[in-house]
């Protein structure tokens, strides 16, 4: 089997059996890229070298825009693209057989969770996996320990607030976040994070009301 016939089964989300050719296949591919994550995560590299050892790892050259902080960790590799400006912060876990795509100026904060493998439900094939992949669109930003489970597309310019499992597509230009992770509200206009002076501000106005 090629990589490319690979992808494209996982594509069309063939399951993955125990024994069979794609899982063989995926075990090869195993190997590869844990010598390549040990060899990016074992010392310091400058972010040139960084983006030299990543391109190995997806088996594509990323932009010189792209920035990643170590350690990161994927069990495939070969199923990911991210596009210019992208950043990615430490401790980010990709299980990526399933295809993840990371648009251009999405920015992954610390120890996100990127899962696009399914057990089946069944005990006795629960070794035999699903793969469904995860889309993040152009500007998103998603905060610090949050999963997403396969098949979830996140729209452009979203957030996903820290700590969310996101089950479900979240559309464009939307706060989200929670277990499961829901649309809190659209993001206005020229809107920032509020600072510590904007909070003193808002409580006194309550006070005020009282």
């Amino acid at each position: 089997m090629t990589l490319e016939e690979y992808l494209a089964r996982m594509a069309r989300g063939e399951p993955i059996e125990p024994g069979g050719e794609m899982h063989a296949f995926m075990r090869e591919i195993n190997e590869e890229t844990m010598r390549l994550t040990f060899e990016l995560n074992g010392h310091y590299h400058t972010q040139e070298e960084v983006r030299a050892i990543f391109s190995k790892i997806i088996g594509k050259p990323v932009d010189k825009t792209f920035r990643l902080f170590p350690p990161f960790y994927t069990n495939c590799g070969k199923n990911i693209a991210v596009g210019k400006r992208v950043f990615i912060n430490t401790g980010c876990h990709f299980i990526d057989q399933g295809g993840i795509t990371i648009g251009d100026g999405a920015l992954l904060g610390n120890n996100v969770f990127l899962a696009t493998l399914n057990h089946d439900f069944d005990p006795k094939k629960r070794a035999t996996t699903y793969p469904a992949p995860i889309i993040i669109g152009k500007n998103v930003w998603i905060g610090s320990n949050v999963t997403v489970v396969p098949g979830v597309k996140i729209g452009d310019g979203a957030i996903i607030g820290a700590g969310s499992v996101v089950t479900r597509d979240i559309p464009p230009q939307v706060i989200a976040a929670g277990v499961p992770a829901k649309v809190i509200r659209l993001i206005r206009p020229g809107e920032r994070p509020r600072q510590r002076k904007d909070l003193s501000l808002e409580r006194m106005e309550m006070q005020d009301a009282e």
